[in-house]
């Protein structure tokens, strides 16, 4: 055996077996331990309360869950099955709240956003089917 993963509850000691983490207690996949150590080490302020590293693991995770699913979205689209940086900066851009929140966010290898000005693109029409075909029917 390799010691590693759960171990087996002894029938002596009740404690043991109903040790949970904090993250799943809230029901997360963000460290929520991790997130309140930080927070302490971080000196934002001289008490922090537990239920903060809970708000702040929750409110990343969700941001993360979204982000990641409109860039696999994105990758879809573009018939790819691994999300690359290109992916999360059309992600980022196409959507207006996750855009302003990484305003000042340069993605690297991202490019940019595909944009041509109207004034480029070639004027429309109608009226040039119908006087090609009056012109070749009157000769």
């Amino acid at each position: 055996m390799s010691g590693r993963g759960k171990k087996k509850a002894v029938a002596g000691s009740p404690r043991r077996a109903s040790k949970k983490s904090k993250s799943a207690k809230a029901g997360l996949q963000f460290p929520v331990g991790r997130v309140y150590r930080l927070l302490r080490r971080g000196k934002y302020a001289d008490r922090i309360g537990s239920g903060a590293a809970i708000y702040l693991a929750a409110v990343m995770e969700y941001v993360t869950a979204e982000l990641l699913e409109l860039a696999g979205n994105a990758a879809h689209e573009n018939r790819k099955t691994r999300i690359l940086p290109r992916h999360i900066q059309l992600a980022v851009r196409n959507d207006d709240e996750l855009n302003e929140l990484f305003a000042c966010v340069t993605i690297p290898q991202g490019g940019v956003m595909p944009n041509i000005l109207p004034q480029l693109l070639p004027k429309k029409t109608g009226g040039s089917v119908a006087s090609s075909q009056e012109y070749g029917g009157s000769q």
